[in-house]
């Protein structure tokens, strides 16, 4: 099939991104990498008016580590950029891996960080990480901008904070501590689709005690939004990440979390797969801190 029509802009400041986005005359849709959208509008599942295109914007183009030591992602960063970011590879690890899951390079070289963000398929990888990490999302409107919490930035299915006259023009990941572990594990049909079901795990070690200080613990593909796993946080936290500790989270993972069945996978099976990648995911994490 192909796109309704529709007229294209590109703005060169987030000013006018943000005018065209608040017009209330015509639907705006804004595109950066495409690469989600594009097949959207192949298939008349979005039929805007007009697509703004941020990807020529200077500002949305910066990638840094800020004065604070906080990763700074703008809105028209590719995928690939970013995870072939010295830093970023360095200093956030998880972000790098959790890229090198998505689709195929052809893919990762146009779409943007911020746009799987933003698009927020729940089996994606970047939200998951983005949860996992305890990232802040920067969004710009005409009523001004906003930061809003990982937590809080995911509402539901291809949903978030975002208003239909907002921006997200960059996102912000706290520093790491020395300290930290972690691991991305997925479980796919084959390699670059979506997540059946798949697990970020971030484990802070506690170097006097030897013990886990912190965990995070966020699954895709387990509901609506990325999954936090509280439970099987509280089984790391104090332990010493052994095979005890490991049971303990797996079995937090089959009792708490609740999977939906589609034509993909049965629920059971996404519970199955998630208490295997966890015990597999605290492993790896707790050899890295």
């Amino acid at each position: 099939m192909k796109p309704t029509p529709f007229d294209y802009t590109a703005p060169g400041s987030v000013g006018e991104a943000v005018a065209l986005l608040a017009d209330e005359e015509r639907e705006a849709k804004v595109v950066a990498g495409g690469q989600s959208l594009i097949p959207m509008l192949n298939m008349r599942l979005a039929r805007p008016e007009v697509l703004v295109d941020i990807s020529r914007i200077p500002e949305l183009g910066r990638l840094y580590v800020d004065g604070s030591g906080r990763l700074r992602i703008g809105a028209a960063v590719r995928q690939a950029r970013a995870a072939a970011h010295d830093a970023l590879r360095e200093g956030w690890p998880l972000l790098a891996a959790a890229i090198g899951h998505i689709g195929h390079p052809q893919i990762r070289n146009r779409g943007t960080v911020c746009g799987s963000l933003a698009h927020h398929d729940p089996a994606a990888e970047l939200p998951t990480a983005a949860l996992a990490l305890d990232a802040r999302f920067v969004i710009t409107g005409s009523r001004g901008t906003r930061t809003v919490a990982a937590g809080d930035f995911f509402v539901a299915t291809f949903s978030t904070a975002v208003e239909a006259d907002e921006l997200l023009t960059e996102v912000v990941f706290p520093p790491a501590p020395a300290s930290r572990g972690w691991a991305f594990e997925e479980l796919t049909r084959r390699h670059g689709d979506f997540a059946t079901i798949g697990v970020a795990v971030v484990l802070e070690r506690d170097p006097a005690a030897g013990t886990v200080r912190d965990a995070r613990v966020v699954f895709c593909g387990a509901g609506p939004v990325p999954v936090r796993l509280p439970a099987a946080e509280k089984a790391l936290v104090g332990s010493d990440a052994g095979e005890r500790a490991r049971a303990a989270a797996a079995h937090a993972a089959l009792t708490h979390l609740t999977p939906a069945d589609d034509v993909h996978a049965t629920a059971e099976y996404r519970r199955e797969g998630a208490a295997h990648l966890l015990v597999r995911a605290c492993t790896t994490a707790w050899e890295r801190c």
